[in-house]
């Protein structure tokens, strides 16, 4: 989309122009590397029942945002999780315009971002201030973006602190959540697909009920668990090589792992087909299931056995989806070079 283009270019001007080097190449990694990311964010724009550019600007804008903070959090790791806490409280401060001034940067070791990261989030805050519905949504946006600041445990670089911090996170965070283990819900809340959905929710121009943010909130932990969860997949042997943290390692074995998947994406199907707009919602579901499993690692001939039996899990839709996310990426390569 032409308009999603000119977002990610002025973007990439402000981000060519930070001074200190570590936070200028993961701005510019967040709109080149992560671009997917950014084009899964802007489908969210189809949700609703009209268009509205206001809408399409501000999901590019917040999963440019999301993404510069990820890099930065996972680089400064050592820094500690006060760190990452303080980069990823700027993921609630982009929905909430009553928030002051923050210094996100305090205990960073790179401080200098030529003002990027505060022109995201006032860019962030008038997008939301311009959506017609965004008040009713506002309180469950605001507790979603928090959830996804367990991102920043992520980036813990001991495996058994790192599980342990998880664990305990989600006993606070999300208790009595019996369907899904510990590991399956801290996956869950660091996406942040259910902040877009409720963005989504805003740009209707009816104000929703409080039931049916609460309905976009409950669908899309299932949702945001089954992208978080084939994100995971999709990039095992490649973690597994340079001993990244792996949501997917912490199933017993690997034919665990791709039943439980295949499990997560037929949920993910049911809820999001069970939403209003529905049928909308369940393409969004399916494109992020193809999206994911396109990857050319998710296709290597050790995986594709069960990259196929995942995505017949999810019905037709994905199988349909899959060769025109395969023929994005070529297409998207072609460009990039």
């Amino acid at each position: 989309m032409r308009a999603v283009e000119g977002e990610v270019a002025r973007w990439q001007v402000r981000a060519g122009a930070i001074p200190d080097a570590p936070l200028r190449e993961d701005a510019l990694d967040g709109l080149t590397r992560k671009r997917d990311n950014i084009d899964g964010a802007a489908l969210f724009w189809t949700v609703p029942r009209r268009r509205d550019p206001r809408l399409l600007a501000l999901l590019v804008r917040y999963e440019a945002m999301a993404d510069f903070l990820d890099g930065a959090g996972e680089r400064a790791a050592s820094a500690g999780a006060d760190n990452g806490a303080l980069l990823q409280r700027a993921l609630t401060d982009a929905l909430d315009p009553d928030t002051p001034s923050f210094a996100h940067y305090a205990r960073n070791p790179w401080r200098e971002d030529g003002g990027y990261l505060w022109a995201l989030i006032e860019s962030c805050r008038a997008g939301c201030a311009a959506l017609p519905a965004f008040a009713p949504v506002r309180e469950l946006a605001v507790h979603a973006a928090a959830r996804a600041g367990v991102q920043t445990l992520n980036h813990e670089p001991d495996p058994a602190r790192r599980a342990a911090l998880l664990r305990a996170w989600a006993a606070r965070e999300l208790p009595g959540s019996r369907e899904s283990s510990w590991f399956e819900l801290t996956a869950a809340a660091s996406a942040w697909l259910t902040v877009l959905a409720l963005l989504a929710l805003a740009a209707e121009p009816v104000p929703p009920s409080p039931r049916e943010g609460e309905r976009i909130s409950a669908a899309y932990l299932w949702i945001s668990m089954t992208a978080a969860m084939l994100d995971s997949y999709a990039d095992m042997a490649e973690d597994a090589g340079k001993g990244d943290h792996s949501y997917i390692a912490y199933y017993p074995s690997e034919e665990v792992a791709v039943r439980r998947a295949g499990e997560l994406v037929r949920r993910a199907s049911g809820e999001a087909s069970a939403l209003h707009n529905g049928r909308r919602h369940a393409v969004v579901a399916a494109g992020m299931v193809a999206q994911y499993l396109s990857k050319e690692s998710a296709r290597s001939p050790r995986q594709r056995p069960q990259t196929r039996s995942i995505m017949r899990a999810g019905g037709p839709l994905p199988m349909l989806l899959l060769p025109v996310l395969r023929l994005w990426r070529a297409a998207y390569a072609l460009r990039a070079t």
